[in-house]
């Protein structure tokens, strides 16, 4: 357990010496993070650390109980035992170990983030310069290049086809807005109609039964005499 723990921190402090230097392996370790930070590799890294976190909240616990006897043990004039000292000892290493294990992993993933970070505000500042450098202050352009220049235009013809396509989708949903609202309003209009209509029919079928209960009333009546 000892020997496994120390190779990870061994691995760990390699991985954070090679962001120190500017080398080949740091855009190596910085391409596998990136990768490994996609699809299931959040989960598992948490997985992992929460299950090291159980792991030194045991050995906490049992260095606990472990000190707890030892306070009994001098309580009652006995030494501590050289067992739980040894005990003490072997959690006391893991602890320490699972601790720079955790640590070491939290500034590997600080370190990576903030070198992704600093190579795009440097992309950014390089285009930056690079467009400042081709347009002069008057706005015409200087010291660019034939490729540079055709690449611009075919970045504006681009984005100016992207935005007539939006221009047309806007337009699109623009009309498919005012249909919806269209049939809304019939569909409101035709709901009062129905309304009305239920009412109507409503009434009418309530004076129905009115004239019904009267008729039957009057037969019931008109019988009752006939049979005296």
């Amino acid at each position: 357990m000892i020997q496994l723990l120390f190779t990870v921190i061994m691995v760990e402090m390699g991985l954070t010496l090679s962001f120190v230097f500017k080398t080949p392996l740091r855009k190596l370790v910085i391409m596998g993070l990136d990768r490994a930070k996609r699809g299931r590799g959040p989960v598992v890294v948490k997985t992992v650390a929460g299950t090291i976190v159980i792991v030194l909240c045991s050995s906490l616990y049992n260095m606990a109980r472990i000190r707890s006897r030892w306070i009994a043990e001098d309580g009652s004039g006995v030494g501590p035992n050289p067992t739980d000292q040894i005990l003490f000892a072997g959690h006391m290493i893991e602890t320490t170990l699972m601790g720079a294990i955790l640590f070491l992993a939290l500034m590997i993933d600080r370190l990576h983030h903030y070198m992704r970070e600093l190579r795009l505000r440097r992309k950014s500042m390089e285009a930056a310069n690079r467009h400042t450098q081709i347009r002069g202050d008057s706005g015409e352009w200087k010291n660019g290049s034939p490729d540079v220049l055709k690449c611009l235009e075919e970045e504006t013809k681009a984005l100016r086809l992207k935005l007539k396509q939006l221009e047309s989708e806007l337009d699109t949903k623009k009309k498919d807005l005012r249909d919806a609202e269209a049939n809304a309003m019939s569909l409101s209009k035709q709901s009062e109609g129905f309304l009305l209509e239920y009412d109507r029919l409503h009434e009418e079928n309530r004076n129905l039964r009115t004239q019904l209960q009267s008729l039957d009333s009057k037969f019931t009546h008109s019988g009752s005499k006939k049979n005296i």
